[in-house]
């Protein structure tokens, strides 16, 4: 019999728990809301906010998956002037 060996060299999704923990808090402020807890589901509903930036901006300014813009080229160009001599 073979044995299989399996590879994983593959990155660790890191937002995978930062989504979980937003999708967590839309549903308790669903059921709080449904529930009669206005309130407590309106704060649910702020931290499921802060949790959507959160991840947002790791997932913009991430070095591994950040936000790249491969059209816009920001890198110092060098120009030599003409020097007039009259």
């Amino acid at each position: 019999m073979r044995k299989v060996v399996r590879d994983d060299t593959r990155p660790i999704d890191e937002s995978g728990p930062m989504m979980a923990g937003i999708f967590a808090a839309l549903t308790a402020a669903f059921l709080l809301n449904v529930a009669g807890w206005g309130r407590l589901a309106v704060f649910c509903l702020l931290a499921c906010l802060a949790l959507s930036v959160g991840l947002f901006l790791w997932e913009i300014y991430s070095p591994e998956y950040g936000f790249r813009m491969p059209w816009l080229q920001v890198e110092r160009e060098r120009t030599v002037l003409p020097i007039w001599r009259g």
